[in-house]
């Protein structure tokens, strides 16, 4: 058995900073007994723990403007089949807003040959795209959906948007047949689980981990707020939405605190 498992995440741009590397690799690290190999793809590596091991961003060989295109970054490029010299290696990717809230060791030994996982996405209600804030894979067996992106990146664009997850469920299902999915009790959606989801009743609920998942790994802030908004109670809106404060709010959330750390 290998005791060494390849964790990895992505950063660029200012929207997160080195701060947000740094807990997720805290996390991983004190919630499991294997040894880690932590990998921050970026193109800033200042600030971050040493034991992170930084890597250029991945390339997409197209034009420019679709180099950066929504999430197309993530989701393709990191499909590159030697992607940080990993080759034949199994990764476990994490979003940079996870929360991990107990052992990963289970997690770490779920995954089967070269199986590709990830989350069942709650928004969707289908088993035909798959929530992308948590996803494993062996590199080497993805390649190509960084190809497709690259050669048909209008195409592409066009047809998902911004739901560059979609694509990436999609072009798994299209050579495997259908997406392998996380035990649907390991993670959970701050939004839509920890937060009351009668709307208006958030100004006086405080967001609470579910007591229904006793097996819960990781929580996912997905959109906002994000976990450091989520502590101080923000929510932020845009000015000619302000009506939408009657339930886009989140009340103070200490307890974030004792897991993102």
């Amino acid at each position: 058995m290998n005791n060494t498992k390849n964790v990895i995440c992505i950063k660029w741009g200012k929207v997160y900073d080195a701060n947000y590397v740094n807990k997720l690799y805290n996390m991983v690290a004190r919630n499991t007994s294997y040894d880690i190999n932590f990998y921050c793809f970026t193109d800033d590596s200042n600030n971050l723990n040493k034991n992170i091991i930084a890597k250029e961003l991945p390339v997409l060989d197209t034009e420019k403007e679709y180099q950066t295109k929504y999430a197309y970054r993530k989701e393709a490029a990191l499909c590159d089949d030697n992607l940080g010299g990993l080759n034949g290696e199994r990764v476990f990717f994490f979003d940079l807003d996870v929360i991990i809230v107990s052992n990963l060791d289970e997690f770490f030994d779920y995954p089967k040959n070269d199986n590709f996982y990830i989350i069942n996405d709650w928004n969707s209600g289908s088993k035909t795209v798959g929530q992308a804030s948590c996803y494993s894979w062996v590199i080497g067996t993805l390649g190509y959906i960084k190809t497709y992106y690259e050669e048909n990146p209008k195409e592409v664009t066009d047809k998902y948007f911004t739901a560059s997850q979609e694509y990436l469920s999609s072009k798994v299902i299209e050579k495997f047949g259908s997406l392998n999915f996380w035990p649907k009790d390991w993670f959970c959606s701050f939004r839509f689980h920890c937060m009351c989801k009668i709307g208006p009743l958030r100004h006086f609920i405080t967001p609470k981990i579910p007591k229904n998942q006793k097996h819960l790994k990781a929580i996912i802030f997905h959109g906002l707020p994000k976990p450091e908004e989520a502590i101080q109670g923000i929510w932020n809106i845009k000015k000619n939405q302000k009506w939408k404060r009657l339930y886009k709010v989140c009340k103070p959330t200490k307890w974030i605190e004792e897991y993102w750390n």
